[in-house]
């Protein structure tokens, strides 16, 4: 048992470790001050995310490979739990935003861009309830996840660097960016990235092994 769930301790330590030194940690002193902290958990979340839509897209063409069900589940949940975790993120941004901008929400390429990446993957769920024929949903979800990572690619990491300047940090403001965060971030930075990215592991686990129960359940 320990064997096997050593990733999901991993985890737990690793986002406990984050949360309690990362409200201790030093700080550098910058314009957005104490508020730095919240990089330990919202550009986390944001990882997370990214690693669950990469593992929808992923499971997508392996469903278009070999059209196996439990391929388009795992596809499903990822995305499910990366919309979740995209929503925390928003959430704790829009906090961040309030203290550092004076507002949750500024018109920024960046935060525009994360927006409408959102939408896109809403729209993704919105169509498979759409679909009551399980092979043809499964087909046609797994068409739009792959060209919704696409999509979301440009709007979150190409849009924003040709729209213009940002006030979103990470690409005018090297602090934080990783390589350039301050040894005492850097020792909570990485191990809460790794934590988060473990956790959406860990919960799509639970949402695929659900449904297969009730799979099950039902025939």
């Amino acid at each position: 048992m320990l064997k096997r769930d050593w990733w999901k301790l991993l985890s737990g330590a690793l986002l406990l470790y984050a949360i309690i030194v990362g409200f201790f940690v030093d700080i550098p002193d910058t314009m957005i001050q104490e508020t730095m902290r919240n990089l330990f958990y919202h550009v986390g979340m944001w990882f997370g995310m990214m690693a669950m839509l990469l593992t929808g897209f992923i499971f997508s063409l392996r469903y278009l490979q070999k059209f196996d069900e439990d391929e388009d589940l795992v596809a499903v949940e990822a995305v499910n739990v990366g919309l979740m975790f995209g929503f925390l993120g928003l959430f704790t941004g829009m906090i961040w935003a309030n203290f550092t901008w004076g507002s949750p929400w500024v018109k920024d390429p960046k935060l525009n861009g994360a927006a409408v990446g959102m939408f896109i993957y809403l729209a993704y769920m919105i169509l498979r309830g759409s679909i009551d024929d399980v092979h043809k949903r499964a087909k046609v979800g797994a068409v739009y996840n792959i060209f919704a990572f696409f999509l979301w690619i440009v709007f979150v990491m190409v849009l924003p660097r040709l729209a213009g300047d940002s006030i979103h940090p990470g690409k005018d403001s090297p602090p934080v960016l990783p390589m350039h965060l301050e040894p005492s971030m850097r020792i909570v930075f990485y191990p809460a990235m790794v934590g988060w990215i473990l956790l959406g592991f860990w919960i799509m686990n639970i949402r695929v092994r659900i449904r297969k129960a009730q799979k099950n359940i039902e025939y």
